[in-house]
């Protein structure tokens, strides 16, 4: 073999190399993304779920003591009787209040801006108002 057939050779087995190093690269990629994407939408559903039972919750209040709590008395007037109701009968959940995925706590208001109560989590951003809130 001359040295220039040598260093052609050389080249196509870099190449090749490369090539390979490549796609390994990229096929590890695509995949972290897939599984963040999927990641992403599991705590989207935990989030959708969970709102679900904090309105069972809510609505378990107002069958007792007639009003849903103030914006003041919060979610907490779910786990703790707020200024000693007398009808009151919770906890109306099995666990203290649960933080969202991102480990932030729901929002709650009452009266609401898009019915009787809001309760919505800021999603991954944090940020009320976003694209990214899951709402009631």
């Amino acid at each position: 073999m001359s040295g220039n057939q040598q260093k052609d050779a050389r080249r196509r087995r870099f190449s090749i190399i490369c090539c390979t190093a490549v796609l390994v690269i990229l096929s590890g990629t695509c995949q972290s993304l897939n599984i963040g994407d999927n990641k992403l939408e599991g705590k989207k559903r935990i989030t959708r779920i969970q709102l679900k039972e904090l309105e069972g919750a809510l609505q378990l209040f107002y069958f007792d003591t007639g009003r849903y709590p103030t914006s003041s008395e919060g979610l907490d007037a779910l786990v703790r009787n707020p200024r000693n109701l007398d009808k009151w009968k919770g906890p109306y959940l099995n666990r203290e209040m649960p933080r969202d995925p991102w480990d932030k706590p729901y929002i709650y208001r009452f009266p609401g801006r898009h019915g009787y109560f809001d309760l919505l989590s800021c999603g991954p951003d944090g940020v009320e108002g976003s694209a990214d809130d899951i709402v009631n």
